[in-house]
């Protein structure tokens, strides 16, 4: 346990630069324990092969403790236990059960939708504008889009999407009392939302789900569309952070943001390099060994909570050359920012969908968009995220 490197996550250089704090470490080992006060010790695998293989391994599972704060009022909780807490069959099932409507074609399907909400947050963008023509980017553009498409998915109504744009706002802010307060409404909303799927049926994808039966007879329960529902709000907050950082990561590129407008077809290659090089989850959430599990040469020993240090893995010269070089026209090779394996995020193709319709009209519609100020990270261990996007449109 000597030969492991230990890293303290609220270390300044850690918290300032994520990803470069790991250059040393990763090549020291594969694995480092990641230390705070307050917080029990992780295993964090910081090199990409072995950070898949991890991943992929049934002897770590997850835990819902992870998960259920204290504060989280009682009658949310069975709501709150989703995927993400489940192994073995009880996940495989529920998988098997929503999988296909988040496939690649059904993202893909969705495009014409989501442009129109694009759309129409672009066009309300310069009355955001402050006395001296700046735009805070984050707070009008890429917090409300996502909580935007989940209500268009879910069939939440036009005349209650102003209250979920502040729900989505508080639960991407990740703590507070604004996201405790916000957890009760949108379960709430949730049950009404699912209730309306499957007693009068539309085009949205609760709806699509309450119909599916499954070859053996099975079917999603009540209880399971709320907690998909909630899941989607949790999850779906990846590309607020995503298309922020990747605004601010364009911006700060100029040679490559000139790529972009150039070709946009190069975007789909663009979302997946944003990923990698900015994207906003820099670890994943823990797994616990079921037994004594040996990880690129270290025995992490039964009971211990293990997870991946994205921002590691994403900058691993093994896979990546030049890694810390941003190019936009690199070859994909992997990035985990989504994760891997069992739970590799089900909601991908549709966030990957989402990131690359917004990047594409942003870019169309202010050709000279331009950063008003200092894009400034929060020190946040867990997630790359900014405070505030400044920006000028013309």
């Amino acid at each position: 346990m000597g030969d492991v490197p230990e890293m303290d996550l609220t270390d300044l250089t850690v918290l300032g630069d994520p990803f470069g704090a790991f250059t040393r470490p990763r090549e020291e080992s594969a694995v480092v324990r990641l230390l705070a006060p307050g917080m029990p010790v992780f295993w964090a695998v910081t090199r990409h092969e072995e950070a898949r293989a991890m991943l992929n391994d049934p002897r770590l599972e997850t835990s819902e403790s992870t998960f259920i704060r204290p504060e989280v009022p009682e009658h949310c909780r069975p709501y709150m236990r989703s995927m993400t807490e489940m192994n073995g069959a009880e996940h495989t099932r529920l998988r098997r059960l929503v999988a296909p409507a988040f496939t690649p074609r059904k993202a893909s399907e969705l495009g014409p939708r989501i442009e129109a909400i694009v759309a129409d947050l672009l066009d309300e963008l310069p009355g955001h504008a402050g006395p001296d023509g700046t735009v805070d980017l984050l707070a009008h553009f890429a917090q409300p889009l996502p909580i935007e498409v989940i209500g268009e998915l879910v069939g939440i109504p036009a005349a209650d999407r102003p209250r979920w744009r502040a729900y989505g706002a508080a639960i991407a802010a990740g703590h507070g009392e604004s996201f405790l307060a916000s957890i009760p409404k949108i379960i709430e909303g949730a049950q009404e939302a699912a209730a309306r799927g499957t007693a009068e049926p539309g085009d949205d994808l609760l709806s699509g789900l309450a119909r599916i039966v499954a070859e053996d007879g099975d079917r999603l329960g009540e209880d399971e569309l709320v907690t998909l529902v909630w899941q989607l709000v949790l999850g779906g907050q990846t590309p607020v952070n995503l298309i922020a950082n990747s605004v601010a990561a364009l911006l700060a590129h100029p040679g490559q943001l000139a790529a972009l407008r150039a070709d946009p077809g190069l975007m789909p290659r663009a979302v997946e390099e944003l990923m990698r090089w900015c994207g906003p989850q820099l670890l994943t959430f823990p797994r616990f060994t079921q037994e004594d599990v040996e990880i690129g040469g270290v025995l992490v020993p039964k009971g211990e909570a293990v997870l991946a240090s994205i921002a590691s893995v994403n900058r691993d010269p093994r896979v990546f050359e030049e890694p810390d070089r941003f190019d936009l026209g690199r070859e994909p090779s992997g990035q985990l920012g989504f994760a891997h394996g069992p739970h590799f995020c089900v909601g991908a193709s549709l966030a990957r969908v989402q990131t690359g319709i917004a990047l594409g009209a942003l870019l169309r519609r202010f050709p000279v968009l331009a950063l008003a100020g200092e894009a400034r990270h929060l020190p946040d261990p867990g997630t790359w995220r900014l405070a505030a996007l400044p920006v000028t449109l013309t």
